[in-house]
């Protein structure tokens, strides 16, 4: 079964199309693919195009005597995929992979066959093409973590420098966070450029409750922010825009292939990879790899391609019929996301309204956007603003929760897109919502930011087409049930403030949830229920290929990144964290590429390439 095509949806097209041709003019040239000059043999091969590929693919074309080949199984990114508030319409689009969770035990109760779509970015720049644009790398204790468990040279101060080095700040910044930021880099961030008033309320509610308007990345994260986002002019800045299109039109030493899935790696005989199988038009192609083999796959199609590879765990390996190349056990193990609680609604006063979709396509919208990149179109559809606060337990520095403002809700869009979006059961959708359909409102979203519950991810086949089963185990752990109930009682303080009340004239939809009017209303016993119901993923897939000793048994790569069992591989994506950190991914996984590409560099330039 292969990946399967799909429209964007129902939209006023004639404008989405008058738009995306105005915006075509301004592209230029994204014909980068050198099919026709493929080698045979190179380098390094990198598999995977998106957020990490991108950065290790520009970084090694910078040493010109390497030969680079960058393998891509999607497409270029799409021309609306540069207008950020339409991020929203490349879910489930052809520009998404279209995968989805395996049914739930314990969570997704209000979504279908307790199930949710699980969207991944397909083509040049992967996720960082479809995404909400969110640049939050995640708190330093993070890090620290990691290095803790094992990973010398992963703690916040060694890693810094390289999440300064991929970023072109435009953003304002205090003199306290000034240091924290890179200024010249490739991947702009900036300052989101349109904020709804709802947004602005939200920092009144924090200053209110006695929190300071806040740099997440800065020292320390604790307080309210509108977020950054990753975005140029006004235009989503993909790690495509700003490492991977500028390297393969002027770097004659990268080779970038689209639409070639990489469907096995090949190693001889003694474990080391010599190169990779890929289908292309039709057919399978050969290429050899003389240095290293770079998987940059995600914490999805990484995973999956090292078992189709027969590199994973010996059993499920022999359970498919693949010849075992290396048996490592946590080869798709560890798998973590965000679970966040996305249903804590507040409706407002009508000339208040926020992201009301239907004003993105106003002539006058669509103006500001093209000539003068401005309006409402410049900022991505969902989360404008994130809380921390201090963790009510542990490390008070260490929030166990991130707020998130969403300027919309589920019912605002007249059950349009959403409830397909995100996957909602008829009958819950109607039942919840119903009552507010089409009413401008917001929701306040508690997000778990190191959730103790961990998936896996394994193979419903040996055939390369076939989507991996991807189970969440969501709320496996009662403690983030526990953490989830304090984290909505924190989106009910602010959510209820005098600035959102009298400001807004705010009201919490206080409809109890069907599923859980057995429970007491307003309990923690009727939220716990509400969690299990309500709480689905923030779409930072995650550990897959963790990061570890050789005494962890579920360990994968070292800290250089090397592949355990074999050599010549190594894994360069967010699959390799061993830990989530607390915020959205993509910002962890540009320095993670960053660090990975330097540790080639390293180990290839000045040192011999150590066995794992």
């Amino acid at each position: 079964m292969g990946r399967p095509t799909r429209a964007l949806g129902v939209i006023p097209t004639t404008l989405l199309r008058l738009l995306v041709t105005a915006l075509l003019r301004e592209v230029g040239d994204d014909h980068y693919d050198r099919l026709h000059d493929l080698a045979p043999e190179y380098d390094f091969i990198i598999v995977g195009g998106g957020t990490a590929g991108s950065v290790v693919a520009s970084r090694l074309a910078e040493e010109t005597n390497w030969k680079v080949l960058l393998l891509e199984a999607g497409s270029k990114q799409p021309a609306e995929s540069r207008v950020p508030a339409l991020n929203f319409l490349l879910f489930q689009s052809d520009a998404d992979w279209n995968y989805r969770s395996q049914p739930q035990q314990h969570a997704l109760k209000a979504y279908k066959d307790n199930s949710v779509p699980y969207p991944r970015g397909f083509g040049a720049g992967g996720s960082s093409s479809i995404n909400s644009m969110i640049y939050i790398r995640g708190n330093r204790r993070d890090f620290d973590q990691w290095e803790e468990m094992g990973n010398p040279g992963w703690g916040y101060d060694d890693l810094l420098p390289f999440f300064k080095k991929s970023e072109d700040y435009r953003g304002g910044v205090s003199q306290e966070a000034e240091g924290y930021h890179g200024y010249g880099g490739p991947q702009t961030i900036e300052n989101k450029r349109w904020n709804s008033s709802i947004a602005e309320t939200f920092l009144k509610a924090g200053r209110e409750l006695g929190y300071a308007e806040s740099d997440p990345n800065g020292p320390e994260q604790i307080g309210f922010s509108i977020i950054d986002v990753t975005a140029k002019n006004g235009r989503r800045w993909s790690t495509a825009d700003a490492f991977l299109k500028p390297a393969a039109l002027n770097s004659p030493n990268l080779h970038v292939v689209l639409n070639a899935h990489v469907t096995k790696v090949l190693f001889d005989e003694e474990n080391n990879a010599v190169g990779v199988n890929f289908e292309l038009e039709g057919k399978v192609k050969t290429v050899k790899a003389v240095k290293e083999v770079v998987l940059c796959g995600g914490a999805i199609g990484t995973p999956q391609l090292l078992l189709l590879s027969g590199v994973g765990p010996a059993a499920h390996l022999h359970h498919h019929g693949i010849p075992v190349v290396a048996d490592v056990a946590g080869v798709g193990q560890n798998l973590q996301d965000h679970p966040s609680v996305f249903g804590l609604v507040w409706t407002v006063a009508k000339e208040t309204s926020s992201n009301n979709y239907l004003s993105y396509f106003n002539p006058k919208t669509v103006y500001d956007f093209v000539h003068n990149a401005e309006g409402p179109l410049t900022s991505p559809t969902g989360t404008e603003g994130v809380a921390y606060v201090p963790s009510p337990v542990g490390d008070p520095l260490w929030p166990e929760v991130q707020l998130a403002l969403v300027t919309a809700t589920p019912a605002q869009d007249n059950g349009r897109f959403y409830p397909k979006i995100f996957g909602y059961k008829d009958e819950v959708y109607k039942d919840y919502y119903g009552d507010i359909v089409g009413v401008p409102g917001f929701t306040l979203t508690p997000v778990l930011n190191r959730p103790l519950s961990r998936g896996t991810l394994t193979l419903a086949s040996s055939n390369p087409r076939d989507h991996p089963l991807i189970n969440l185990n969501f709320l496996n752990h009662p403690a983030d049930v526990e953490a989830l109930i304090r984290g909505i009682k924190l989106a009910l303080k602010v959510g209820n403030t005098v600035a959102f009340r009298e400001g807004l004239s705010a009201r919490f939809h206080d409809k109890v949830l069907s599923g859980c009017k057995h429970e007491e209303a307003y309990s923690d016993a009727y939220w716990a229920c509400y969690t299990r119901y309500l709480a689905t993923t923030a779409y930072h897939t995650c550990g897959t290929c963790k990061m570890g000793p050789s005494s962890d048994p579920l360990a994968v790569v070292d800290h250089r990144l090397r592949l355990r069992g074999v050599s010549g591989v190594r894994v360069v994506d967010a699959s390799i964290m061993p830990r989530i950190i607390s915020g959205n991914t993509n910002a962890p996984t540009l320095m993670i590429a960053e660090k990975g590409a330097h540790i080639l560099r390293e180990d290839w330039l000045f040192s011999a390439q150590k066995q794992f």
